[in-house]
């Protein structure tokens, strides 16, 4: 956990993330991201100088294997509300619209209910467990894709709900969300999208795999970039 907390902490520091007072929605797909993202909080929490609030949000897309005991069991274990919001995107993206790429759609789907949950439960801010092979991944995904650098910003700001974004695992690894799971003996949901493993996202981990056997600091390189990139126009702090 240290290591998680450490590299939460200067996210959210580097950014300021957290200000007195807030209140989180704490996106939890009872993956291992979202579920490292949830322990850590409840962890800085503890000892963190400005004081804020959480809770857990988790939307079910309608998928067979979604197992609302699990994510029940995780928020009683860290002692945490939870939300839980049925959702129809399955039978939208997969079912009705038959979408070919339908992750575009399907965030589109899951975000605007957040948001809803997040302003009825009076939160100001959404923790969303983006970790660093999500931020390569997705600028290579622009990159490549659509020729533009499209960037998860660590800190956005929503006009119309008056909610910020938040992204505290942006210099945490796959890695380590892994291997917090795996030394903590913690059990995750079952992978229940059938595009997983198959999609574009999934290639550009795959290049990323390559190119580091070539290029040992290519990781460490690509995010460096992205950072110069995101600072030049909204530097830290501001």
């Amino acid at each position: 956990m240290q290591k998680i907390l450490s590299r939460m902490r200067k996210a959210i520091e580097e950014y300021k993330m957290i200000e007195e007072g807030d209140k989180i929605a704490v996106c939890l797909s009872g993956g291992k991201d979202s579920i490292t993202m949830l322990y850590g909080f409840k962890a800085l929490q503890r000892f963190y100088p400005k004081k804020f609030d959480i809770i857990a949000i988790s939307i079910n897309p309608g998928f067979e294997f979604f197992d609302c005991n699990l994510l029940q069991n995780i928020c009683d274990d860290v002692g945490v509300p939870l939300f839980i919001e049925n959702s129809n995107a399955k039978e939208i993206v997969f079912d009705i619209r038959k979408e070919k790429n339908p992750c575009s759609l399907c965030a589109n789907l899951r975000r605007g209910i957040i948001n809803s949950v997040a302003i009825r439960e009076g939160c100001n801010k959404i923790a969303l467990g983006h970790n660093q092979d999500d931020v390569l991944e997705t600028f290579l995904l622009n990159v490549l894709y659509a020729g533009n650098i499209g960037l998860f910003a660590p800190v956005s700001y929503m006009d119309r709900s008056k909610i910020t974004l938040i992204r505290p695992l942006i210099y945490t690894t796959e890695k380590d969300t892994r291997g917090f799971i795996r030394r903590n003996n913690l059990t995750v949901m079952p992978k229940v999208c059938p595009m997983d493993g198959t999609s574009k996202r999934e290639d550009m981990k795959n290049l990323i795999i390559d190119l580091t056997k070539k290029i040992p600091r290519v990781r460490a390189n690509l995010f460096g970039a992205i950072q110069r990139h995101f600072e030049a126009w909204n530097p830290k702090g501001n």
